[in-house]
């Protein structure tokens, strides 16, 4: 009976936790390349995206609402991740960069009007180096309040190690080399922080999620299960920290996982799935983090989506 056992059968009827929200953005023709990545500024209601092409702004900025502000080109060369950090004094907006011209190999911290004020790497030059630090296509950043980082690199290069550097660009801990083992990578996607001092990554080729303490870096667990058919793309926390939102690029699904309190983290519990149109390839989400919706950067479609919470 078990192997006869319909692997959909949990969902038929299943309670939609999201809806499309068809009137965002206003204007959907300023998507003008490959809409790669999406970062949520819940603060000040500003959705930036990050997109590749020729002759195309690489950022785009909407307000929540779905109206285009404004966008800027400079020095992004082929944007791969985003992400906004709010602190008590200002607000930055960091990009990883897996170009390989002059400007890649980085990540790069923005001023909210596009102003570059970091580069962490050396532009134009992959490697695996601390010091000088380098990368290889770096995937994906997120940044604590306090400045600490947290960087998965690379995107498919000759890295796959998650690294924590302090507020001045400094090694804090490493762990991750190519491979199938505990705590080892194949393409570490994407990256998150939850409050109770863990960090996921998107282990993408390996089809997991690992998660590690943020202060020691110790492997603390890894879920499969749920990734059988695809591996998973993203990870993001909904706003209340109660569920992971994982993009599933080939399958063109969002899944919801519930994420577990403080200490273990148990086994994967599928809780909800959201089916997108085919060939639209979510590729990274972002949540905003006051109103709960899901913003969706996809590849195929060429746009990015919001979802909003029934």
């Amino acid at each position: 009976v078990l192997i006869a056992f319909d692997y959909f059968s949990p969902w038929k009827g299943q309670q939609q936790m999201y809806k499309l929200d068809i009137g965002w953005p206003k204007i959907p023709e300023y998507f003008t390349g490959q809409t790669f990545c999406v970062a949520v500024d819940s603060l000040h209601g500003l959705v930036y995206v990050g997109q590749r092409g020729d002759n195309v702004p690489k950022v785009l900025v909407f307000s929540e609402e779905g109206y285009f502000l404004y966008s800027w080109n400079n020095t992004v060369e082929m944007p791969h991740g985003i992400f906004v950090l709010n602190t008590a004094t200002d607000s930055s907006v960091w990009i990883t960069d897996v170009g390989t011209g002059k400007y890649g190999h980085t990540v790069k911290k923005y001023s909210p009007s596009g102003k570059l004020m970091q580069i962490l790497g050396t532009p134009g030059n992959a490697g695996s180096s601390l010091i000088p630090l380098q990368f290889d296509q770096p995937a994906e950043i997120f940044v604590e309040e306090s400045g600490d980082i947290y960087v998965v690199d690379g995107d498919g290069g000759m890295n796959n190690r998650l690294l924590k550097l302090s507020n001045d660009y400094k090694e804090i801990w490493l762990t991750g080399t190519n491979g199938t083992g505990i705590g080892q990578f194949k393409i570490p996607h994407s990256v998150t922080v939850d409050p109770f001092g863990r960090v996921w990554v998107a282990d993408r080729d390996n089809k997991r999620i690992q998660v590690f303490d943020k202060v020691t870096g110790e492997w603390l667990g890894s879920w499969s299960s749920c990734f059988s058919e695809d591996g998973p793309y993203s990870v993001r926390f909904t706003g209340n920290y109660k569920y992971l939102i994982v993009a599933q690029l080939n399958i063109n699904r969002l899944a919801v996982l519930a994420a577990p309190p403080v200490g273990s983290i148990g086994d994967c519990v599928m809780v909800n799935t959201v089916q997108l149109a085919d060939e639209t390839k979510p590729h990274l989400v972002d949540v905003d983090m006051k109103s709960g919706a899901v913003y969706v950067a996809e590849i195929g479609a060429q746009q990015v989506q919001k979802y909003v919470p029934l």
